[in-house]
C-alpha cells in the first residue's frame, strides 16, 4: 500500500463536525434576525448581500465564544447588530457613487399594497437613530422588553420609554392609510 488511510474520524473531526452541525442548525432556525437586521441598516439589495454574508461570517468566527448563558437568538442579535454598525461605519468612509437610474437594465415589478406598506415601515425604521433601530427591531420579533435590555444594554425601564417615542416617531413618519379607521 502507497498510502494512509483513515477509515474511522478521529474524536476531533467528529467534534468539529458537530460543531458545524449544531451551528447551522441554530443558524438556519433563527436567520430571518440577520435578514431583518441586514435589510434595516442597509436599503441597496447588493450592499445588503454583502452584510448578510459578513453577518454569517462574524457569526461563525464568534460562534466558539457562545457559551450558551443567553439564548442563542440574542447573541446572534448583538453578532449581527454589531457587524451592521461596524459596516455602516465604514461605509461612511468610503466614498461611492450610487448607479444612475438608466443604469439599471431590468425594470422592478411593482409592489404590492402589503409590501409597500412593509418597505414604508422599514424605509422609517431607516432613519431611526441606530440604537432606536436596534430597538424596534427586536420589538417587531417580539423579543421580551428583558430580552432587549440584555441585548441592548439598556434597562427594561428605558427600554420601554424609548419603545413609545419610537413608535410615536414612526408614526409620524409613516403615511396616514385612508382605509384604516
Amino acid at each position: 500500500m502507497s498510502g494512509w488511510q483513515l477509515t474511522e474520524k478521529s474524536p476531533l473531526q467528529t467534534s468539529i463536525m458537530a460543531t458545524e452541525q449544531l451551528f447551522l442548525a441554530q443558524l438556519n432556525q433563527h436567520l430571518g434576525i440577520a435578514y431583518r437586521i441586514a435589510q434595516a441598516y442597509q436599503p441597496e439589495l447588493d450592499e445588503r448581500a454583502d452584510l448578510l454574508q459578513e453577518m454569517i461570517y462574524q457569526l461563525w468566527r464568534s460562534y466558539p465564544s457562545f457559551t450558551g448563558q443567553a439564548k442563542f437568538s440574542t447573541w446572534m442579535y448583538r453578532v449581527c447588530l454589531n457587524t451592521a454598525l461596524i459596516a455602516r461605519r465604514t461605509a461612511r468612509k468610503r466614498e461611492t457613487e450610487p448607479l444612475m437610474g438608466w443604469h439599471e437594465q431590468i425594470p422592478a415589478p411593482p409592489p404590492d399594497d402589503r409590501e409597500q406598506a412593509i418597505r414604508q415601515l422599514f424605509d422609517a425604521i431607516a432613519m431611526l437613530s441606530p440604537l432606536n433601530k436596534a430597538i424596534v427591531l427586536l420589538y417587531l420579533d417580539d423579543l421580551s422588553y428583558e430580552e432587549i435590555a440584555t441585548i441592548t444594554g439598556l434597562s427594561q425601564t428605558n427600554v420601554s420609554v424609548r419603545l413609545v417615542r419610537i413608535k410615536k416617531e414612526l408614526k409620524s413618519r409613516l403615511p396616514v392609510n385612508p382605509t384604516t379607521p
